[in-house]
Order: C-alpha cells, then structure tokens, then sequence
C-alpha cells in the first residue's frame, strides 16, 4: 500500500486539507526562495558574462576612437563615418543627442558602462578628445546567449533536484508531526468500529420485540414506556447505519436501478414518526407521486434518514417538518434553531457539530455530501437563526 493510500485511510477530510495546505505553503515558500537563488545565479553568470565581453567591446571602441581622430582630422578629404563587420555603432554629443548611429538599439543609457539590452550587448567609452564632437562612443554587438542557455539548463536541472529533496524532507517532517493525531484518529475508527459492531445485535433484537407486542392491549404508562423505548432504539438503529455507512462505504457494492422515491420518502417519514412525536414535532407533506431516480435505493435512504434525522434533532419543541418532492428536487425544511450564513460551508465537515447540548457525532450531514457527490446531487442548505433551516436536494436526470 503506498504513503498516499495511508494517509488517504488514517487523515479525515479537514486533516487532509491541512497536510495539502501545508504542503502548498512549504512548496511555495521553498520556491521563492528557489526563484531568489535563481535570480541570484543569473544576474551572476550575466556579469560574468559582460565582464568577458567587454575586454573584447574596449578593443572594438578603442578601434572606433582611432578611425573617429582620423576622420576627424581629415574630414576634408573623407566624410564617411567608420564602419566594421564585427561591431555596430554611434556617437553621441555632450547633451547626449546622437550624431550618428548605426545600431539596432534605438535608446541607450549613456550613464552604465557595458549592459545587456534584449539580445544586445551594449558597451560606452569616453574618448580623450571630442572627435567630430563626440562625447560617448558606442558599440553594440549581438549576444548569441550561449550562456543563457547554460543558466536554463543548470537551473532546471539543479532547481528540480532542490524542489524534489525539500519536499520529501518536508513530506517526511510533515508525516512525523502528525503522527500523534494520525494514532488518535485511528484509534477513534478502532472504537467507532467495535462499538458499531457491539450494538447491531442487542438493537435488532429490541427493535423486533417491539414490532410483536400487541400495543392496543397496553395501558397509557406502559405504552408510554413502550414507545420511548422505541424512539431510543430506533435513535441508536439510525446512528448504527451511519457509523456503518462511513466505515464500509468504500466497500459496499452499489445497487443502482430506478427507485420510487416518493414511496421510499412515505416509508421514512413514517420510520421517523415515532421519534419525531417524542419532541412534539409534526410532518407535513408535499409529495409527488411516482418520482423515480437511478440510484442506489440504501444510499439515498441513508440520505433521507440524515436529513429528517437532523430536521428533527435540530428542531424545537412543537415544532413542523414541511417536506416537498417533486420530480427534479426534494426539500426537507424545519422551524428549529437554525444556524449563522457563514457557518453553512462547514456544516458538511464530518464531526462538525454547533449545538453540543444535542447529541450525536456530527456525522450526518457528512454522509449526505459524501452520496451527494457520488451520484452527482446538488445540496443546497438556506437557514435563518431562530427560524429554522431547508435543504434542497436537486438532481438532473
């Protein structure tokens, strides 16, 4: 099994985003400081550079300077300015106007010496004397930048090799760092998994008792008695899914074919009747008839359990659940506490819970988002503080 695949099963969703999130931060770093480095080592091999070449551009001025003195003092006898095949040319006046230029570089900067202009190297002497009324001699050659081609290629190759060792060491200090939580997480799943384990059978078996007492022959108290033991263990039978749901989700084979939504939205309402009576909640339902959608009939149960789960956990004493289908979206909307704008992006982190007095694990709305994107669903969450919240599940086909 490879590093990633580890930590893929050991790191929950907001673990993984900080370990990318710093890993991100960490490259980055490490490349500016890269890119400084870089800038550093061309702007050295660029001087080096000039420094060699302008040995050679001070023999080509030097040269330029003779023919200017003799123009100078011939011009009587020869009026054409000097030219040679090696180099280019100009001079330029006191006032820095050119007198006559043959470069390709139309504006020089009379105040550097040698410097490096596009694909030109750019050389400025000052000759003794103001021949033809020059003050600055210019020379100007191409740079066939074979040296630029090196800086690339040793920056390229050496930056690479940098990038990649910084990385493992960071990956590595990284994954020692959170060792600590990464042995906590799993022993919470080790938990979570036997506990699971633990309660699937005592509440079967609960559950299936209820389901053969003969309730019309209790009286009031014992009927009482009777049900809250059933909305504890149906509470407990639901909490068993999730957890189940999330810890062999990976490995439970989907069984997608059109399913009666409407039918399967009727069968959970009356599941949840019981436990949401226990709060004095009432339904209230919109649903269309005969609403199909290809999907996995146990996952979109899973769905739909959360969500009146949530609505009924969440809402107040008294309180309504107003649930609309229709053939493109389903809509489950409560009258409890509701909850802050900003804090809707989070409400799908797994373990993420707002109202600690309710139980739970914060795991629900998890398990929505997961099915959600898994068959490509569209969750939409609108609450309002003290008035309650909806969530709109829409889907295409």
């Amino acid at each position: 099994m490879s590093a990633l695949r580890k930590w893929d099963i050991n790191l929950l969703q907001t673990e993984k985003k900080t370990l990318f999130s710093f890993l991100f931060l960490y490259a980055f770093l490490i490349s500016l400081i890269a890119i400084f480095v870089g800038m550093l080592y061309y702007n050295f091999e660029k001087d080096l550079m000039l420094q060699k070449k302008r040995i050679e551009l001070q023999k080509y001025a030097n040269d330029l300077i003779k023919r200017l003195k003799y123009l100078h003092y011939n011009f009587d006898k020869d009026q054409t300015y000097p030219r040679d095949k090696r180099f280019k040319s100009a001079i330029y006046d006191s006032d820095e106007v050119c007198i006559f230029s043959l470069l390709d570089s139309k504006k020089i900067d009379l105040n550097k010496i040698i410097y490096k202009k596009e694909n030109k190297i750019i050389y400025i002497k000052l000759p003794e004397a103001y021949y033809l009324g020059a003050m600055y001699v210019v020379v100007e050659i191409e740079d066939d930048e074979a040296w630029l081609k090196k800086v690339y290629g040793n920056l390229i190759f050496y930056g690479s090799f940098f990038l990649a060792l910084v990385l493992t060491i960071g990956y590595f200090l990284l994954n020692l760092f959170l060792k600590p939580m990464k042995d906590t997480i799993y022993l919470l799943d080790r938990f979570i998994k036997d506990t699971t384990h633990e309660l699937n059978t005592p509440v079967s078996t609960i559950l299936a008792n209820i389901e053969t007492i003969r309730k019309d022959d209790l009286d009031k108290k014992l009927f009482n008695k009777i049900r809250r033991i059933e909305v504890a263990a149906k509470t407990i039978s639901n909490l068993y899914q999730d957890l189940t749901y999330l810890i062999l989700h990976n490995k439970i084979i989907s069984k997608e074919e059109n399913v009666n939504i409407s039918k399967l939205l009727n069968e959970r309402v009356e599941y949840f009747k019981i436990i949401a009576f226990s709060k004095r909640v009432v339904f209230k339902t919109d649903i269309k008839e005969n609403v199909y959608l290809f999907i996995d009939r146990k996952r979109f149960s899973r769905l739909i359990d959360n969500l009146l789960s949530n609505a009924i956990k969440y809402n107040k004493i008294g309180g309504e659940i107003i649930i609309t289908l229709r053939d493109k979206y389903l809509s489950i909307k409560d009258t409890g506490i509701g909850i802050e704008s900003e804090k809707i992006k989070e409400m799908f982190e797994r373990y993420k819970r707002f109202d600690k007095s309710v139980g739970g694990f914060g795991i629900g709305l998890s398990i929505v988002s997961m099915i959600a994107k898994e068959y490509d669903l569209d969750i939409e969450i609108k609450s309002k503080v003290n008035e309650g919240t909806e969530v709109i599940v829409s889907w295409k086909k």
